[in-house]
């Protein structure tokens, strides 16, 4: 199932980012740039970057300069993600181009690809979660609970992971069909910002 193949890909992303565990490492992409799982791939590495930027922002000790300048990032990786889930998406676009599709086909609220960022998050929850749960100088006490979180998002993962292939299969037999709205994000567009484009008069 498509769902399966994704969350191994970002298994290992995550896998890979933290034999160094840097913000500042660069991406060693494994797969061609032709292929899904470089998408894929990619995908969960910005996820996984930003997971830790927004960990380090939170530091109450950070310097407010060193703060602002780590803002600056998470937006642009915000904006680089909703890139790559476009990316995804115009991949089963082009997939899925020629299913005939039924007059009685709904459409779903979430498409491929978002539902594939959910669960490229959900892969990194279960692994700081699971860190967590096994941490040695942590109270049993702290374990217990995040291992009963842990056990909760498990059982969100099988649930997500369901939930997208039975949308790939209905979109793949024309009970669904797909529609894509190119994300409209305002704050990064000197047009549309009104702080932005105020500073150009």
């Amino acid at each position: 199932m498509f769902s399966k193949f994704a969350y191994s890909i970002f298994e290992q992303s995550i896998k890979d980012y933290h034999v160094y565990d840097n913000v500042n490492q660069a991406i060693n992409n494994p797969y061609p740039k032709e292929k899904i799982e470089h998408l894929l791939y990619f995908k969960n590495w910005i996820d996984t970057v930003q997971w830790h930027y927004e960990d380090i922002i939170r530091d109450p000790n950070i310097d407010p300069v060193a703060a602002l300048t780590l803002k600056r990032k998470i937006d642009a990786s915000n904006q680089e993600r909703t890139d790559m889930v476009e990316y995804i998406d115009s991949y089963f676009l082009q997939k899925y181009a020629s299913v005939d599709v039924k007059s009685s086909a709904k459409i779903n609220s979430e498409s491929p690809a978002w539902t594939l960022d959910r669960l490229s998050i959900l892969a990194l929850k279960i692994y700081h979660m699971n860190e967590e749960a096994n941490r040695t100088e942590a109270s049993q006490e702290h374990r217990d609970k995040c291992q009963e979180k842990l056990n909760v998002l498990l059982e969100q993962r099988t649930d997500l992971s369901t939930a997208i292939d039975d949308l790939l299969t209905d979109i793949e037999n024309g009970d669904k069909f797909m529609k894509v709205y190119k994300q409209m994000k305002m704050y990064n567009d000197d047009d549309l910002n009104p702080v932005l484009y105020q500073n150009k008069k």
